[in-house]
């Protein structure tokens, strides 16, 4: 059958919080049956049997291994046989018409390839929901914190208009709308960014392609972030950068690749040089700074083979 929205949500030990996702998404269904696929990268915390009792009617693919983000949506993407498809992180919630929001707008907008939401925490404040694409120049501005003093590395979205959408280089992934002919254009997500960067890797493809990308902020959603990736933090974090070093290497070439990697050499030498001041720092603080040092060794250990 032929259905116009199909939803995505891929999974790992995150039951509670995907069990209130699928339940506020049937409470606020803008198209009946709703096509919802669940890929779960076999979890241990019981996810797959919490779903099969709750909501039997959801589509549920098994995973015997954790594939990865982009792995696992490529897994029901290959599926899905609709004009649109959402990806969905398990831990966020769509606020009612959110999701019809972005329909409606990739429905009066052929060229675009994609649209987003604005992400949002819990306490409403905003979460960075778009960025522009990386640059060694932006790479080198964010990772010396230097943002705080002139937005070059992200957006400066406190400025934009709110009530009207904007023309973006990458959305999150915690929530991406997409058209499927697109897709069919530039291809499926690459299983080889196993965690962080496919979302860029995929929205720099779009553009490459010709195709728009929107942030459409009057749709928005409630991501907890994190809440997968957080159980495997010492590697996430290096997974963030190696990620990095492979679409430098990927879209912009073997130099700059190596470029990147000493302006992370020269970004986690100074992290580490003056890690000895969190010790000056209240608890909270000091634990984070320590943290951070011992994270930016092992980056430094790992640098060279990436």
């Amino acid at each position: 059958m032929h259905t116009t929205l199909s939803i995505i949500i891929v999974n790992w030990n995150t039951q509670k919080l995907l069990l209130n996702c699928l339940a506020s998404l049937y409470q606020d269904p803008f198209i009946d049956p709703l096509d919802i696929w669940v890929v779960d990268n076999a979890s241990t915390d019981d996810s797959v049997n919490a779903i099969r009792k709750e909501f039997p009617q959801v589509n549920l693919i098994e995973c015997s291994e954790n594939k990865g983000f982009a792995a696992g949506n490529n897994l029901a993407l290959k599926r899905t046989k609709s004009e649109y498809v959402l990806l969905l992180n398990p831990d966020t919630l769509a606020a009612p018409g959110a999701i019809r929001c972005l329909f409606d707008f990739m429905e009066s907008q052929p060229g675009a390839g994609a649209a987003g939401p604005a992400l949002i925490n819990p306490d409403g404040t905003a979460q960075d929901s778009c960025f522009p694409f990386p640059s060694l120049s932006r790479e080198f501005w964010r990772l010396l914190h230097l943002d705080t003093l002139y937005p070059y590395g992200i957006y400066d979205t406190k400025r934009w208009d709110h009530n009207q959408p904007r023309s973006v280089d990458v959305l999150q992934g915690a929530c991406l709308m997409i058209r499927s002919k697109a897709l069919e254009q530039v291809g499926l997500f690459d299983p080889n960014f196993f965690m962080y960067t496919e979302e860029v890797d995929l929205c720099y493809r779009l553009k490459k392609a010709g195709w728009s990308i929107f942030w459409i902020p009057a749709a928005q959603v409630i991501h907890y972030g994190g809440q997968s990736t957080r159980q495997a933090a010492p590697e996430m974090f290096i997974s963030l950068y190696q990620t990095k070093v492979q679409f430098f290497r990927k879209h912009y070439g073997a130099r700059s690749a190596r470029h990147y990697k000493a302006i992370l050499f020269f970004a986690a030498s100074a992290r580490i040089l003056f890690s000895p001041l969190a010790l000056l720092m209240k608890p909270p603080a000091r634990a984070r700074g320590l943290y951070l040092a011992r994270r930016y060794i092992d980056l430094l250990a790992r640098l060279p083979k990436m």
